[in-house]
C-alpha cells in the first residue's frame, strides 16, 4: 500500500481556506500545455470524462448497474516526485509512478497539469513501463530514478536539470474497476486518502461530449446522484481535500 508523507506542511484550516482558489490559480492554459508537449516532445493529449461519485453506497450502485459488463479490478499505488527545487511543480508538470497489483507492473508517468472543465479533463501525457523491483528502489531512494537509463527520465533531465535531485511527494491507493461499456472501457475508482475516500468514473475518449451525455443519463435512469469532477486525483491529494 502506498504510505503518504505529505508535502510542504501548512494547517489544515488554511489548505481548506486556500484550496479551491489556489487550484484555480495554478490550472495551465491550453497555451501552456501546447508548449508543454513540445518542450518534452509529448506526442498524447489524454482526454477523459470525470464524474464524481458522492459516497460508497452510490458507488456500490455503479458497480451493481454496471455489472453484466465487468472485466477487472486493479488495484493501484500512486507515488509522485518533485525536483528538489519544485522544478516540476512550478511548471505544472507532474511525476508519478504508478504500481499495478503490489509489484506485477509499474510505469513511469509524465503528464502536464490537468486543465479540467464540465467533467472533461486534457493533459499530455507519456508513460513508460519499468521493472516494478527497481521502481521500489525509486520510492525509497529518489535519486535511483534520477539515475534510471530511460528516455522519458533523460527528457526531463535535459530539460529541468534538476541540480539538487529529487524529491518524493508520498501518494495514495486506487482501486479501479474496468467495465466494457458500450465500447468505451469505463474505469470506476474509489481513491484512498488518508483523510478519506472518494469515488469517481473515468472514461479515455476522443468523444468527450457524447460519452458524458450517455453516462449522465445511465446515472439519472438509476437515480445515483453524480456530479462534475472539480479537481483531478494528485490536485486533491497535494492540497488534502476531496473535491
Amino acid at each position: 500500500m502506498a504510505r503518504t508523507r505529505s508535502p510542504d506542511a501548512n494547517t489544515a484550516g488554511k489548505r481548506k481556506a486556500d484550496a479551491k482558489r489556489g487550484d484555480d490559480e495554478q490550472s495551465p492554459t491550453a497555451e501552456e500545455q501546447a508548449a508543454l508537449k513540445r518542450r518534452l516532445d509529448i506526442q498524447n493529449e489524454e482526454v477523459e470524462v470525470k464524474l464524481r461519485i458522492p459516497d460508497s453506497a452510490s458507488f456500490a450502485a455503479v458497480k451493481s448497474i454496471l455489472l453484466p459488463s465487468f472485466k477487472t479490478v486493479h488495484d493501484q499505488e500512486n507515488h509522485f516526485f518533485d525536483g528538489a527545487q519544485k522544478e516540476l511543480s512550478s511548471q505544472k508538470v507532474v511525476l508519478r509512478v504508478r504500481f499495478y497489483g503490489t509489484d506485477q507492473k509499474a510505469v513511469i508517468t509524465v503528464k502536464g497539469k490537468q486543465v479540467l472543465k464540465d467533467g472533461i479533463g486534457r493533459a499530455p501525457e507519456e508513460e513508460e513501463e519499468v521493472d516494478p523491483i527497481l521502481a521500489r528502489e525509486f520510492i525509497k531512494d529518489s535519486g535511483a530514478l534520477l539515475a534510471y537509463d530511460s528516455k522519458l527520465v533523460q527528457k526531463l533531465k535535459d530539460e529541468f536539470k534538476f541540480a539538487k535531485g529529487l524529491s518524493y511527494l508520498g501518494g495514495f491507493d486506487n482501486q479501479r474497476h474496468v467495465y466494457d461499456w458500450r465500447d468505451f472501457k469505463l474505469e470506476v475508482d474509489q481513491t484512498s486518502y488518508p483523510w478519506g475516500s472518494m469515488y469517481e468514473i473515468e472514461c479515455e475518449t476522443d468523444k468527450p461530449e457524447a460519452l458524458k451525455e450517455s453516462l449522465e443519463t445511465l446515472l439519472r435512469d438509476h437515480n445515483i446522484p453524480f456530479g462534475d469532477s472539480e479537481r483531478s486525483k494528485f490536485a486533491n491529494f497535494v492540497n488534502k481535500t476531496l473535491i
